[in-house]
C-alpha cells in the first residue's frame, strides 16, 4: 500500500541537495506513494527546479488518489538565513501542513527547513493524533562553516557553528533516522554529539545517469565544445557549480593563470551562475584571461551532461561538501575528476583510481594535479573508465529511492 511522504526543502534553487530531493518524490510518486514537497521563497541568480516540480504536479483530473505527481506548498519564511521572526511563522506553518495532511513520512532536507521540519513534525507525532509520522532527516552537507579570517571572522563563525550545533542535537532529538549522503557527514555529526550512531544509514545520493552515460543527439562532445567556442584539441577543464562563496573558483584561478596564459590550448570552463559571478570575471579579465575562460551563467539542467562531457578534466575545488553530485556526474561521463579533500569527496573521487584528491585551499596542488592530467593522457583515460564503473549502479536515482524506501520501512517500524 502506497504512502503518503511529506518533503521539506528549503530552496529549490539549482543545487545538489535539491536536485536530490525532486528525484526522491518524482522515483516515489512512481511507485504509487502520495507524495507532497514543502519549500521555502526562491530567488537569486542560483536558477530554480520548480518548473520540472510542476511538470511532475498532480494532475486534478486524476483525482486525489494515492501516487501520480508531487504536490507543491510553498511556505513563506522559510528562508536559508537565520530570521528569529520568520523562523517562527515558518514553524508555526510548517506544524499546521503536517497536521492537515497527516503524512505516514516527513523527510526534511538541508539544515534550516531540517530543523523547523523536524520540529514541527515532533510536535505532531507526540501529539493526540492517530497517525504518528516517521521522521527522516538527510544531511547533505555539512552546515559548519570553516573558520577563516581574522580574529572576529573567526569568532563569528564559531559562535555560528556552536548554534548550528546546538539546534542540530535538538532537532536530532526529534527525528527516528538520519540519512547521511556521504559517510563523512555521519562521522561529523557524531563527532559533534549530533544524534546516536543508531539513527544513522548513508544512501548515496542519485541522479539520472542516463543523459550522463549516453550523449543525446546534438549532445556530444564535438557538438558542446563547438557550441561554447572550444575547440576539438583543447585542453579543458571544468567545474559545475554556483559561483558562490566556499567553492573554490579563486583557487582554480589562483592555481592555473600562468599555466593558461602560456598555453593558448588551455581553458577553464565554469558551468553555473550566483552571487560571486561579476567579481570572478572581473578577475578573470584583470589576469587577462578573458580568451581562456569560458562561463556559461546560469544553464538549463538539461545541458549538464553534454558540458561535463566535453570537458578533459573535471576540476571540484569546493571548501566544504556532503558528497558533491558533480564529481559522479563527471565519472559517469568517464572525465576524470581533480577535487579537494572536503568532507565527503573522497568516497567518490578514489584518489590514484578515478581521480586526483588534493588539500583544500592548496592552489599548488591543484595546479601539480592538473598539470599531472594533462601531461598523462593513458593514465587519465583509464581513471575516467574506471570511474565510470563505479558511478553507474552506486549514483543511480534507482538505488536512492530503493534504499529509501528501506529507510521509512524501518522508521515506520
Amino acid at each position: 500500500m502506497g504512502l503518503r511522504i511529506l518533503h521539506i526543502s528549503t530552496r529549490l534553487i539549482l543545487g545538489g541537495s535539491q536536485e536530490n530531493t525532486i528525484l526522491s518524490c518524482e522515483g516515489q510518486a512512481r511507485l504509487g506513494h502520495r507524495v507532497h514537497l514543502a519549500y521555502g521563497p526562491i530567488y537569486g541568480p542560483e536558477g530554480s527546479l520548480i518548473e520540472r516540480v510542476r511538470k511532475f504536479q498532480v494532475d486534478p483530473n486524476r483525482g486525489t488518489g494515492l501516487g501520480g505527481g508531487i504536490r507543491s506548498h510553498e511556505i513563506p519564511g522559510l528562508v536559508r538565513e537565520v530570521n528569529p521572526a520568520k523562523d517562527k511563522k515558518a514553524l508555526t506553518l510548517l506544524e499546521k501542513l503536517v497536521r492537515d495532511l497527516r503524512p505516514d513520512v516527513v523527510h526534511t532536507h538541508s539544515s534550516k527547513a531540517g530543523i523547523l521540519g523536524r520540529i514541527a513534525a515532533w510536535r505532531v507525532k507526540t501529539g493526540s493524533i492517530d497517525r504518528k509520522p516517521a521522521v527522516v532527516h538527510t544531511i547533505h552537507g555539512p552546515p559548519f562553516m570553516p573558520e577563516t579570517g581574522g580574529r572576529l571572522a573567526r569568532a563569528k563563525t564559531r559562535a555560528l557553528n556552536k548554534a548550528y550545533t546546538i539546534a542540530e542535537q535538538h532537532a536530532a532529538k526529534r527525528c527516528d533516522r538520519i540519512i547521511s549522503v556521504a559517510d563523512a557527514m555521519t562521522e561529523q555529526f557524531l563527532a559533534r554529539d549530533i544524534g546516536v550512531p543508531e539513527q544513522y544509514v548513508t544512501v548515496r545520493s542519485g541522479m539520472e545517469t542516463a543523459p550522463f552515460l549516453e550523449p543525446e543527439p546534438g549532445q556530444t562532445r564535438t557538438d558542446i565544445r563547438r557550441s561554447v567556442g572550444l575547440g576539438e584539441t583543447d585542453f579543458v577543464v571544468g567545474t559545475v557549480a554556483r559561483l558562490a562563496e566556499h567553492k573554490g573558483h579563486d583557487d582554480v584561478l589562483d592555481a592555473l593563470a600562468d599555466d593558461l596564459s602560456a598555453n593558448p590550448h588551455w581553458k577553464l570552463l565554469w558551468v553555473g551562475d550566483g552571487w560571486w559571478k561579476e567579481r570572478l570575471m572581473k578577475r578573470v579579465r584583470e589576469l587577462g584571461l578573458t580568451r581562456q575562460v569560458v562561463c556559461t551563467g546560469l544553464v538549463d539542467p538539461d545541458r549538464i551532461p553534454g558540458l561535463v562531457r566535453s570537458m578533459d578534466v573535471l576540476c571540484h575545488p569546493s571548501h566544504r561538501e556532503g558528497l558533491p553530485r558533480t564529481v559522479p556526474q563527471a565519472m559517469l561521463c568517464a572525465v576524470p575528476v581533480v577535487a579537494t579533500d572536503a568532507d565527503g569527496t573522497r568516497e567518490a573521487c578514489l584518489d590514484g583510481e578515478t581521480g586526483k584528491l588534493v588539500p583544500v585551499g592548496d592552489a599548488e596542488a591543484i595546479r601539480d594535479a592538473v598539470r599531472w592530467m594533462a601531461d598523462h593522457e593513458e593514465e587519465r583515460t583509464a581513471m575516467g573508465v574506471r570511474g565510470r564503473e563505479l558511478a553507474r549502479d552506486e549514483f543511480s536515482a534507482e538505488r536512492m529511492v530503493e534504499r529509501l524506501e528501506e529507510v521509512y520501512r524501518d522508521a515506520l517500524a
